[in-house]
């Protein structure tokens, strides 16, 4: 899988980013250790087992991978930020596959952003 339309800050990251795994290990050294996980009630930190509601977080960035020949293999991963301090990332599915408590939560989340490429 492939990211589409990365957005950093130069050429070597950009090299680092083509894949979830290498984003993933690139968003590990930058301290985004948190995985989350959407719930029906909130997002849960697997570190510290928090829940937090839309309101206490804030995406960051978000990067969509593209499976070469399985749609099944489309993905998201969200950057993400809470009101505490804690960062970490959200992965889904992309599309018809995606778990229906991402979507409800990431609609639900006022902050979105996402960083322009810079030249």
């Amino acid at each position: 899988m492939e990211a589409e339309a990365l957005d950093l800050n130069n050429d070597m990251d950009k090299e680092h980013m083509k894949t979830l795994t290498s984003c993933l290990n690139s968003l590990l050294a930058k301290g985004y250790e948190t995985q989350f996980k959407a719930l029906k009630f909130g997002l849960k930190s697997l570190t510290t087992e928090k829940i937090y509601t839309p309101e206490e977080v804030k995406i960051t960035n978000f990067y969509r991978f593209e499976g070469e020949s399985d749609p099944s293999d489309n993905s998201i991963l969200y950057v993400i930020e809470t009101t505490s301090g804690e960062k970490g990332t959200l992965s889904d599915a992309y599309g018809a596959y995606s778990d229906a408590h991402v979507s409800k939560f990431i609609q639900e989340v006022e902050e979105i952003g996402k960083r322009a490429h810079k030249k």
